[in-house]
């Protein structure tokens, strides 16, 4: 077998570096499969009170119904991760003392950043809460 040598060993050299380096960068390129959303709970229209709540401890979500709309909140705090109570007022952090409004704003920290929103989905006359 012949030993390659100058100008061949550089362009073989420039492939392989071309192949690897490319897939690589594919990989941050080209966007992922979007993976398919899982029903956290589900729950009747009608068993959430107009301006009211619904807290599922469990699953860690809340279903806040006012006037116009209905949404979910994640109970999850984004400080250290406690579980929020839910209060007449606003949601509270046992473990920190964070507080958030009932749309998940901070209102007072040690958190900084908003609770997640979840997505709601209508099916006929149920909810269902999206992860």
């Amino acid at each position: 077998m012949e030993k390659l040598t100058g100008p061949r060993r550089k362009f073989l050299k420039g492939i392989a570096f071309i192949g690897i380096f490319g897939g690589l960068f594919w990989r941050f390129l080209v966007p992922s499969q979007k993976i398919p959303q899982k029903a956290l709970l589900e729950v009747q229209k009608s068993d959430i009170p107009l301006r009211g709540a619904l807290v599922f401890k469990r699953s860690r979500a809340v279903i806040i119904r006012r006037e116009e709309d209905v949404y979910a909140l994640s109970l999850v705090c984004t400080h250290l991760g406690c579980t929020v109570n839910v209060t007449a007022e606003n949601l509270v952090c046992p473990c920190h003392g964070s507080i958030f409004d009932r749309e998940g704003k901070v209102l007072k920290g040690p958190s900084d950043k908003a609770l997640e929103r979840l997505e709601v989905e209508e099916r006929g006359d149920k909810l269902v809460v999206l992860v």
